[in-house]
């Protein structure tokens, strides 16, 4: 089967299906070549969480080390790959070492005797991060809403998949608080938070160390929910809370001061 047969409707297929399961893969494209290369510009390739090519071409096996480990950082990270693989005797030229990271290219030996240069670009593609919302108050609805905008997929289940990357917002207000922080509690999570006045969490916090919970349980929830934007209506309030998640999942890197 010749290339361009493979990255027609057989890997968008592979695709729809990776997304449907909810499974992280990568998109590979080879975007340059220099030399004698066996793919050439435009070659595409999906990639598994540990780099294994599941459809598509690259080439021959002189690109797949590279490929695999740049997937794995890819989709570890969130973060777009560019690698180029070239032969040793030419990065030694540019006094460049396999490994280097010049510009946001990592560079690559390639050792295959026809010698050539392939550069690919590596996309991750990760499932939607799951927000857990409980509680059906005007808050609740309001986030519920809004959350898939900014590629959250909502649920106001608690499920014992993958628990730990389920982010749990709790937006009861006063119907079942208690309930809902215990489900919540129910183990280690990247994220928990309450809608609610620090004063009345602390009083609900009270009521569960009572009850035996210990407090580094306790300190996973933050209270209130959200950051701090004067927020007032529901909607105001849900985007304040989709603002942290969202410095949460891209933390600002602060510049080096010296």
């Amino acid at each position: 089967m010749s290339p361009a047969a493979i990255l027609s409707s057989d890997l968008a297929q592979a695709a729809k299906e990776l997304r449907d399961a909810d499974q992280p893969f990568a998109f590979a494209t080879i975007v340059r070549t220099v030399g004698t290369t066996a793919a050439k510009p435009g070659a595409k390739a999906l990639l598994s969480e540990d780099g294994a090519i599941i459809h598509g071409w690259l080439g021959g096996g002189c690109t797949r080390g590279a490929v695999k480990r740049a997937a794995v950082v890819a989709l570890r990270t969130g973060t777009p790959q560019l690698i180029s693989i070239a032969p040793e005797e030419l990065l030694a030229q540019r006094g460049i070492s396999a490994g280097d990271d010049v510009d946001g290219t990592t560079f690559a030996s390639n050792g295959c005797p026809s010698k050539g240069t392939v550069d690919i670009f590596i996309e991750p593609c990760l499932p939607m991060a799951q927000l857990v919302v409980l509680g059906a108050s005007p808050v609740a609805l309001a986030l519920t809403d809004l959350a898939p905008q900014f590629h959250w997929g909502t649920t106001s289940m608690l499920t014992k998949k993958e628990m730990q990357e389920q982010v749990v917002v709790i937006a009861t207000q006063g119907r079942g608080d208690l309930d809902a922080l215990k489900q919540a509690l129910s183990q280690k999570r990247n994220y928990i938070s309450f809608v609610g006045s620090t004063k009345k969490f602390h009083v609900l916090a009270e009521k569960l160390e009572a009850e035996g919970y210990a407090l580094e349980q306790i300190d996973q929830v933050k209270a209130p929910a959200g950051l701090n934007i004067g927020a007032v209506t529901p909607e105001e309030i849900a985007l304040s809370i989709l603002a942290e998640l969202v410095s949460l999942r891209r933390p600002v890197v602060k510049p080096n001061d010296g």
